[in-house]
């Protein structure tokens, strides 16, 4: 039987559309997909995202345990109400998992990462864990709700909901920064390429913070919105755009991996200097009508091939879109295989679109 988060008979009531994903049971859309991407680019809108694991670190040998868990160097966080979006690797230099680690004190962490993954990266930082002198006390918090509220009037939207004292504070915070408060912890990420806030809550006090926000006119917004935000956005899908059988560099997530300074042994180091990369993760525009699918052959000039791993319609820009496996070299132009047709495709750098507008010239293509 699929878990449910808390927030599940809201749902229910507001008609969503309940799907099974990653072990959960959640909202697909409530009525029109199209529409809730959309109110997301244009104005605002939330999702619950109650499914996704968090672990708090806390104790001496905290700070030591992430440098060397993770390919980004949590010391790249200057003070505490910081964040750090980057990678766990695997002993060849495979990702585990990517994740954003959160500075809440001189060592004291937290960690969201995906709720596919939850049980793996559980057992795979305690074994990690056990190899480090100095013990760190990681805390699983399924205790814990959160809400991602998104788009150019989210902090409109929450000045509806929140205090003035947090507001001022909210307003204050930069991209990939927080707070905490009573109303919750308050962060300025997201997976939709839009300003927003995704807040963690005690689990019992996500109903009504769900339906305050529901009065202040934030429509819901299900799984279906959230992937073509995402893919708009360039945003990878971890078991689809990345997996253990790849390095973050051929993810288009090099610039995740801090190589400074060289004394830092973080796992999969060795590996990544030892492993020249097979491939790399570019965009793709299909130049005419058609439907881009995950798993679809790319075949680019000369006849070297790649794989489609994230690919969907873009409401935005009214074209079929993908993130794609290619071999290395440069190309603009590629082959989608569908059916048995080759579709012309261009090749482009992600994201193709961000803060409401194209970041790829559709009159090029």
């Amino acid at each position: 039987m699929n878990q449910r988060t808390v927030l599940y008979d809201s749902h229910v009531a507001a008609g969503g559309r309940m799907v099974p994903f990653s072990g959960w049971d959640m909202p697909l859309h409530y009525g029109s997909q199209l529409q809730e991407h959309h109110r997301v680019r244009a104005e605002v809108g939330m999702f619950d995202v109650s499914h996704m694991t968090v672990i708090d670190l806390a104790g001496p040998g905290s700070r030591a345990f992430l440098r060397r868990l993770l390919a980004n160097d949590v010391a790249r966080l200057s003070a505490p109400g910081s964040a750090l979006y980057g990678c766990m690797l695997n002993h060849e230099g495979g990702i585990l998992d990517d994740l954003i680690v959160y500075l809440r004190g001189e060592e004291r962490f937290r960690l969201v990462v995906n709720a596919a993954t939850r049980d793996s990266d559980l057992s795979w930082m305690r074994a990690r864990l056990a190899e480090m002198p100095d013990a760190a006390q990681l805390t699983h918090r399924p205790d814990l709700a959160m809400l991602a509220v998104q788009g150019p009037m989210a902090e409109l939207a929450l000045a509806k909901v929140f205090s003035a004292e947090t507001m001022s504070a909210v307003h204050a915070l930069s991209a990939f920064q927080f707070i905490e408060r009573p109303e919750g912890f308050i962060a300025r990420t997201g997976y939709t390429g839009e300003d927003g806030f995704e807040i963690l809550l005690p689990a019992q006090a996500a109903p009504a913070l769900w339906r305050a926000l529901l009065t202040a006119g934030v429509p819901p917004c299900g799984l279906g919105a959230r992937d073509t935000l995402r893919l708009e956005a360039g945003l990878s899908l971890y078991g689809t755009d990345l997996d253990a059988d790849h390095t973050p560099q051929e993810c288009g997530l090099g610039w995740t991996v801090a190589l400074a300074p060289e004394g830092r042994d973080f796992i999969g180091r060795a590996a990544l200097a030892a492993r020249t990369p097979r491939c790399r993760q570019v965009g793709l525009v299909l130049q005419g009508r058609g439907v881009l699918r995950n798993g679809l052959t790319v075949r680019l000039p000369g006849g070297a091939e790649g794989r489609i791993t994230s690919g969907g319609f873009s409401p935005t820009l009214q074209r079929a879109i993908a993130l794609a496996r290619v071999p290395l070299g440069p190309a603009s132009l590629c082959e989608v295989l569908l059916r048995g047709q080759a579709l012309p495709a261009r090749v482009v750098k992600p994201p193709f679109v961000r803060h409401g507008l194209a970041c790829v010239d559709l009159n090029s293509l």
